[in-house]
């Protein structure tokens, strides 16, 4: 399956002979570094290998030659619109704006389900994993991959009373990374802490053949605690059973990854609070991956504000150092991240790791400074909390005790922490004594079996395991006859056969629509009118999404969701052509040598000078950077001075601007312009060129200019338009 750039993504192709598709790989795969790598004016010091295609960030094309940089480290963006069809979309969306670490949500139900789902069930706030949503996923991913020209890694998590049996399939479908942690099943899913260690040595076993990278859940302590800042040495802690018992269970080091999160965020001090700590971290656990992620305690729903959070965070991870740099938006509040947010956070975190591209090299840690103090502190702290688990009984006596995401900062102790009993729990005594002559299902696994002193693989013995033999697992299509992918698709594809289209940010054609109010009233006066000004507007189903106070008494701005039931038949639209800008190479090498003049003014009665220097101005972009000799005459100008100065200075082209538009004076002043220069012999030596925020190219060239430019007008359009007249000219 082939992806084109102008086709949208085939879900059908997709879904054609699933039940046959094979992942034509398996395990982790890491982005290729290049030093000094030279890409377009500047070298690198951070970065991987360019993508094939991709979508680069806003200011490249205007700017920077369309360059688009890609950093050292695996990005990462969290999809769960609920429906897989429409993930798909979205992981296509998010590799070609950089993202190659494709996590999918499970349903927090899910954890509570002893076995596998199969078939597709609709989520609530996430996806069941089941085999189809996996082969789809991956398959998709394929094919986008060779879209991209970069290899992307699936994930999702081993968690709950299934792990082993999601470890299996996982490894079966060619799932690159997951979730693992049997402390985040005791603490914070209340699953007997028996079972879950129990199942995590056969899962991690699995996961370890399989080269699955492994995530750790430590950073749920920080993500759950009131005062994140005060659980850091829990977090050492944690990390250190988890890396331990995976050891043991038989997954090697560069295999697991500890999810670090920055404990804090503004208006709290937060790199002299979290660099001690991301520094610490990385020093007692050398030789591991991290994966750094950014707290979302403190989120609220101000895309802003998580911007801003998400910068420093990623800064905290180029100081320190990680493998994979995580992108969380404002929707996780909401469990379905919007698409175009999930873009957003991906990329907030490229461009970010772009701009500070070689701070290593500049930058060095006061080692006598307070940082090596509060390290040492954390570290100190850390191990005096292990010590006391290891006196007091163990990990299990200290979960019984309530240890863990205490608000103390230890060895202070509010009290208030998460107590689990090691006989309670979802699924207490369900751990079962293997038997002598037990043979394991498949060839990874933790412990004894019949099979495991068999020559060769243990499941020759049997005639093969699914891990070895693909053809001997079981697929299943669907399990809900009504609620399936086929009859959730049906509108979709009518829709678009009859090319009709809706908005959408959760999933296709959901008509959600967002749109932002400010009201000069009070806030609760304020938000009433904003959701009645929505109603106006004709959305369906109004909220107010996010709320930020202006001032008590002067008003609110609102964000608010809805949805616009309407879809537009794309068959009755006009499109308006537009020919290719020539590039900035092209035009300047054509401009400089011939030193061509313009003239440019504000005409009439006008005084907005504004547009016009955007234009012209160099420090705007301007034309002048290509050479153009330009001459404003400033504003307010008649139009006979304008043809004067032109004649004096052997102008090629004239441009002016005309914002003022009563009585349609911006008409009269262009038809004057046509007619005087004309009258003069001028006008076929000359370029007129009208521009301004009610001029069309068409209305322009209606009343006697050769062009005209509206709003969003940039330099370079004008450049290009300028040179290919001008070389027709020449050749005529």
């Amino acid at each position: 399956m082939k992806l084109s750039p102008d086709e949208k993504l085939d879900i059908r192709e997709i879904l054609k002979d699933l039940d046959r598709y094979r992942p034509r790989r398996k395990g982790w795969t890491w982005r290729t570094p290049v030093e000094n790598q030279q890409i377009g004016p500047f070298v690198y010091k951070d970065t991987s290998a360019s993508l094939e295609q991709s979508m680069p960030l806003p200011a490249a094309a205007a700017y920077f030659q369309g360059i688009d940089p890609q950093c050292d480290f695996v990005i990462t963006t969290e999809i769960a619109s609920g429906r897989f069809e429409d993930d798909l979309r979205r992981m296509r969306m998010a590799a070609w704006h950089g993202a190659d670490h494709i996590m999918v949500i499970r349903t927090t139900g899910q954890s509570h389900i002893d076995g596998l789902i199969e078939g597709t069930p609709e989520g609530v706030g996430g996806v069941p994993i089941t085999r189809k949503q996996i082969r789809a996923s991956r398959k998709a991913l394929d094919a986008i991959e060779d879209e991209v020209g970069r290899p992307i890694n699936f994930h999702s998590y081993v968690s709950g009373v299934a792990g082993p049996e999601i470890a299996v399939l996982f490894a079966e479908e060619g799932v690159n990374g997951a979730h693992q942690d049997p402390q985040y099943n005791v603490l914070y899913r209340d699953i007997n802490m028996h079972r879950s260690f129990v199942d995590a040595a056969e899962s991690k076993k699995v996961m370890a053949d399989a080269g699955i990278l492994q995530l750790d859940g430590a950073h749920n302590a920080n993500a759950t605690a009131k005062e994140a800042w005060k659980v850091t040495p829990e977090l050492f802690v944690q990390h250190a059973v988890n890396t331990a018992y995976s050891r043991t269970a038989g997954m090697p080091a560069e295999l697991i990854a500890l999810s670090t999160v920055p404990p804090t965020s503004p208006p709290a001090p937060k790199l002299r609070l979290d660099v001690p700590y991301a520094v610490a971290l990385r020093e007692l656990f050398r030789g591991y991956r991290f994966r750094a992620q950014q707290n979302t305690r403190y989120m609220e729903s101000d895309t802003r504000e998580a911007t801003v959070a998400h910068v420093l965070d990623t800064l905290i991870s180029r100081l320190t150092s990680a493998d994979i740099q995580s992108t969380i938006t404002p929707d996780e509040g909401r469990n379905i991240p919007w698409h175009y947010n999930n873009v957003a956070g991906v990329n907030t975190a490229r461009q970010t790791l772009a701009g500070i591209d070689g701070l290593g090299e500049l930058v060095e840690w006061k080692e006598d400074g307070p940082l090596r103090a509060q390290v040492r502190e954390l570290k100190e702290r850390a191990v005096l909390f292990l010590e006391e688990i290891v006196e007091g009984g163990g990990y299990y006596a200290a979960v019984a005790a309530g240890q863990f995401v205490d608000q103390g900062h230890y060895p202070e102790r509010k009290g208030d922490g998460i107590a689990r009993e090691p006989e309670g729990g979802d699924r207490a005594g369900t751990v079962i004594a293997r038997k002598a002559d037990y043979g394991a299902p498949v060839c990874s696994h933790f412990g004894d079996s019949v099979y495991a002193e068999a020559e060769g693989k243990p499941c020759e013995t049997y005639g093969g395991c699914t891990l070895c033999d693909p053809s001997k697992i079981q697929y299943i299509d669907e399990l809900d006859g009504e609620d399936t992918v086929e009859t959730r698709l049906e509108r979709t594809l009518a829709e678009r056969a009859q090319g009709l289209v809706r908005p959408e940010v959760e999933k296709h054609g959901d008509g959600i629509v967002c749109v932002t109010l400010f009201v000069p009233e009070s806030q609760a006066l304020a938000g009433a009118a904003a959701l009645e000004m929505a109603r106006h507007m004709g959305l369906k189903d109004p909220e107010i999404i996010n709320a930020q106070v202006m001032h008590p008494a002067e008003g609110s701005l609102f964000e608010i969701k809805g949805v616009l039931d309407i879809a537009i038949d794309t068959g009755q639209l006009t499109l308006e052509s537009k020919e290719a800008l020539l590039s900035d190479a092209e035009i300047e090498s054509w401009v400089r040598p011939r030193e061509i003049r313009i003239v440019a003014a504000t005409v009439g009665e006008d005084e907005h000078s504004v547009g016009l220097h955007e234009i012209l101005d160099i420090k705007h972009g301007g034309i002048e950077k290509y050479g153009f000799r330009c001459h404003d005459l400033g504003t307010s100008v008649p139009i006979a001075r304008v043809l004067d100065k032109a004649e004096e200075f052997h102008a090629g082209a004239v441009l002016v601007s005309t914002i003022v538009t009563h009585g349609d004076v911006h008409k009269k002043l262009m038809r004057d312009l046509d007619k005087m220069a004309d009258g003069r012999g001028l006008r076929k030596q000359l370029v007129l060129v009208a521009g301004g925020a009610q001029v069309t190219d068409e209305l322009a060239r209606e009343c006697g200019m050769d062009a005209g430019f509206g709003r969003g007008t940039s330099g370079r359009d004008v450049a290009s338009y300028l040179v290919r007249k001008m070389r027709e000219g020449e050749s005529g």
